[in-house]
């Protein structure tokens, strides 16, 4: 295993451009820390599999450098490196057993028969395919093929880091959970670097440490699931995480005071005087539907889907969702909402500001 360091890393497709926007993948720098497991969380076109194929080997960056450990790693190949990588269509050899198609790693490096034996049948039956060992590859369902290359990958205890592109795209939805919960038993266990590209929030939430949110080849926040909920660096990442994502409406703002469609709403923090286009961002969560007070909105439509109600509103001429409990009962003169002020993001230029603390009416500290 190994920590992951990134200096100065660019990419760009079109060699000998020095243009920002002909690049990939921005300058970064950033360690990935040993033992850690990461999700590498964006859209399509972001520039996800580029990094992780620079990481592997599989692609020589533009600029910058990469460290395993101490060693730079720039110029070296993947096999070089000691990396195991589960790419998102299953790879495996269909004329081999289950069984075989996990042990080939380790028979191909001279490992002991008893310790392939036991390392095989310890991760078969973490992955759930220990009934399946004795069946040729060949015929498999795509679901168990897939398991087969995230067993080859996880199977070897020697390596560096694991690499994973988006590895539950062609399974189905109802095991991606328990293929999940999986990966992240086996990185409890055998405390793997592990990094994971995906663009489905929920596999990254549930399965990372740290969650690596990219956008238009950048990184635009490193953080916990709860960090990115609660406090996104960036505009996208509250769009990107949440469903619905965060809501922005466009806002003045005058140190503790924001006003919203000609309505002034007391905020928690003294901004100052912020300069840029100015957003307040605000979840759905933390937003309820009144009679009376608050600010008036026209309700659109709502979405009961069970467990909550979605109500879709104009405030201003701005769209915004509501998230309400499902048994909250909705009535025809519910036409203003109240937004919590300790859950107001401020973004300038969709970047998040950061407010100094402020007293409240009577001149008491907060």
């Amino acid at each position: 295993m190994a920590s992951i360091t990134l200096e100065n890393l660019a990419h760009s497709y079109q060699p000998g451009s020095d243009a920002d926007s002909d690049f990939a993948l921005k300058a970064m720098d950033y360690t990935w820390e040993d033992g850690q497991a990461y999700a590498l969380l964006g859209p399509s076109g972001c520039g996800k599999t580029t990094l992780l194929n620079i990481i592997s080997g599989l692609l020589t960056p533009t600029r910058g450098r990469i460290l395993f450990d101490d060693k730079d790693v720039t110029a070296a190949s993947t096999a070089e490196r000691n990396i195991a990588q589960v790419f998102q269509f299953p790879v495996v050899y269909d004329t081999m057993t289950v069984r075989q198609n996990l042990a080939f790693p380790l028979r191909n490096r001279g490992m002991e028969a008893g310790y392939v034996a036991e390392r095989v049948d310890r991760i078969a039956q973490m992955i759930g395919l220990e009934a399946d060992l004795h069946k040729k590859a060949r015929g498999l369902t795509a679901d168990l093929k897939q398991k087969i290359s995230l067993g080859r990958g996880m199977v070897r205890d020697d390596v560096n880091a694991i690499l994973f592109d988006e590895p539950l795209t062609v399974i189905d939805p109802h095991l991606k959970w328990e293929l999940r919960t999986q990966l992240k038993s086996l990185h409890q266990e055998f405390g793997h670097t592990m990094i994971y590209v995906t663009h489905d929030q929920t596999e990254a939430l549930t399965f990372a440490d740290k969650v690596v949110v990219m956008h238009d080849g950048r990184v635009v926040q490193i953080g916990t699931p709860k960090e990115l909920f609660e406090a996104p660096a960036h505009s996208f990442v509250g769009y990107f995480i949440g469903s619905p994502g965060m809501n922005f409406v466009p806002v003045s703002v005058a140190r503790n005071k924001a006003v919203i469609d000609g309505k002034t709403l007391k905020l928690e923090h003294d901004y100052g005087d912020p300069q840029g286009e100015l957003e307040l961002g605000i979840r759905p969560e933390f937003i309820r539907l009144t009679k009376a007070d608050g600010l008036p909105v026209r309700i659109n439509r709502v979405q009961d889907v069970g467990r909550h109600k979605f109500v879709n509103a104009t405030l201003g001429d701005t769209e915004i969702n509501v998230a309400l409990d499902e048994d909250t009962v909705l009535e025809t003169d519910m036409a203003n909402i109240v937004i919590d002020p300790l859950k107001i993001s401020i973004f300038s230029d969709d970047w998040r500001i950061d407010g100094k603390s402020t007293d409240d009416a009577e001149g008491r500290p907060r």
